[in-house]
């Protein structure tokens, strides 16, 4: 390898390692509410993308603790929603932002990779990254009433 191309690669890596968003704590405060997934993107970069999904992720957070559960939205503007959910709690560890869980059956973690107020990115141990767009209620009954 030449020094040319060494140099070239070493640039190349500078601007992939700047260019991820360094996470602060008032930005996890966005994590709150509905959020669809859209698509995982695999550790060798192939993805699959969710058109259309049955359920939604719903997180509720508070003083670095939070719970993460599934949804199911309604027609009209509703979610079915059971008993069901996962504890989690914020952890900050060099510039890094981590969710970590904690169940009776499992212990695991993702680390929060990209959040705004539309969009949300986890990457999990196997270096699975999940993508996320902000979700609210569906209404398509043309009722005219004020979802929920």
């Amino acid at each position: 390898m030449t020094i040319k191309n060494m140099l070239r690669m070493l640039v190349l890596s500078l601007v992939f390692v700047s260019c991820g968003q360094k996470i602060e704590s008032a930005d996890i405060a966005k994590m709150n509410g509905y959020w669809e997934i859209e698509k995982v993107v695999f550790d060798k970069g192939e993805d699959k993308d969710y058109k259309m999904n049955e359920s939604f992720d719903y997180f509720r957070i508070k003083d670095k603790k939070g719970i993460r559960k599934k949804v199911m939205p309604q027609l009209d503007g509703t979610f079915l929603v059971n008993d069901t959910y996962e504890n989690f709690t914020i952890r900050l560890d060099k510039d890094k932002v981590y969710l970590d869980y904690v169940t009776d059956y499992a212990k695991w973690s993702e680390e929060l990779v990209k959040i705004s107020d539309e969009e949300l990115v986890f990457k999990n141990t196997e270096d699975k990254e999940y993508h996320y767009k902000k979700a609210g209620p569906i209404n398509i009954t043309g009722d005219g009433k004020e979802t929920k």
